[in-house]
């Protein structure tokens, strides 16, 4: 059965489901429906929780063995399965739909995937797991609906925002929900509940500006790799979330990607960069990146993404922070931060 991210949380409330399946490329929105679910099942005794990563190689029968072990205490017991590739291929397929066609008792299934397409929501698999509990598909907030969204996690916060307050927050974070939900704590926090105006928002804005996740990636399109470094250090060291780094590194890497892909194919890059819609601003940026690295080198850090994503979740024993450093490098085409630069891939 479908259900929206907003109706989660009334959902919750009632029985829990044996299932539930959320997708989607959103960050946040996907982190806060898991962390809801997760909290609602340990509310309800479920204590125990397994998380399985299914990547490469991965094998399925393992789904199968967990679901078929009991616990020696008789505790309730939440299965955390991640698909990082969005397609648990014929061998998993299977897997899930045998899970479905008889779901073990006291388990509850968490299933997690990037943005699902058509030929996997028509799949045996997705229908079996829609016809045991719940489907929950998250999308990023469209440009003109983030002042409203932004507007309403500030009122949550007890943050009065003015109309000019929300509007200046939405411009800085351009879509980045992680960014947007860091500088509504920060708010609160310097704040306190009660009103807050624009110029409240630029002096909280300006205490943070010095190390900028948006400045970061503006470094790497430009080459400049001792600058990247400099500003992760900064990033780190003053407490930012590497899935917040991630997203903005994600979100250029997919789009220079799709550029790069059709300058490939014989489109001019001239012509593919204003077909990707680039800001003027950025135009010289994405030309310096576009002419360093190639097609497939791009889709190499897309996959370097899921990685750094994985290592951020706690999957397997890789440093976020150096595996950051390393994509940013390799945006740049150097190998280290000294200047030594050379073709990467």
């Amino acid at each position: 059965m479908r259900l929206y991210p907003d109706r989660l949380q009334d959902n919750l409330t009632q029985q829990l489901a044996p299932a539930y399946l959320i997708s989607g490329d959103e960050p946040l929105q996907l982190g806060e429906c898991c962390d809801a679910i997760r909290a609602a099942a340990r509310a309800a005794g479920y204590v125990t929780r397994e998380v399985m990563e299914a990547g490469s190689g991965f094998d399925w029968h393992q789904l199968g063995v967990e679901a078929a072990a009991i616990s020696l205490f008789a505790e309730r017991k939440i299965i955390d399965l991640r698909i990082p590739g969005g397609k648990p291929g014929a061998e998993g397929g299977k897997a899930i739909v045998a899970y479905c066609d008889d779901p073990p008792p006291d388990t509850l299934l968490l299933l997690t995937l990037p943005k699902i397409d058509r030929q996997q929501q028509n799949s045996k698999w997705f229908k079996a797991v829609d016809a045991l509990g719940f489907v929950i598909q998250v999308w990023p907030i469209e440009a003109q609906r983030l002042p409203t969204w932004i507007e309403r996690r500030l009122m949550a916060a007890g943050i009065r925002p003015t109309r000019d307050a929300v509007q200046m927050l939405a411009d800085r974070v351009e879509g980045n929900l992680l960014a947007a939900r860091q500088e509504i704590e920060k708010l609160a926090l310097l704040y306190g509940q009660g009103t807050v105006d624009s110029e409240q928002l630029a002096a909280a804005v300006a205490d943070s500006a010095r190390y900028d996740v948006f400045e970061l990636v503006d470094s790497a399109l430009r080459g400049d790799a001792a600058r990247c470094i400099h500003i992760l250090d900064g990033l780190r060291s003053e407490g930012q979330a590497p899935a917040v780094v991630l997203w903005a590194l994600h979100r250029e890497i997919r789009s220079m990607a799709q550029i790069s892909a059709a300058a490939a194919k014989g489109l001019g890059p001239e012509q593919a960069i204003s077909r990707a819609k680039v800001f003027s601003k950025r135009v010289p940026l994405v030309r310096q990146a576009l002419s360093r690295l190639r097609a497939s080198q791009w889709l190499m850090l897309l996959d370097q993404c899921h990685k750094v994503d994985a290592a951020i979740k706690g999957l397997g024993h890789a440093q976020p922070w150096l595996q950051l450093e390393d994509m940013v490098l390799a945006i740049c085409g150097s190998v280290d931060a000294r200047g030594v630069r050379q073709s990467v891939g």
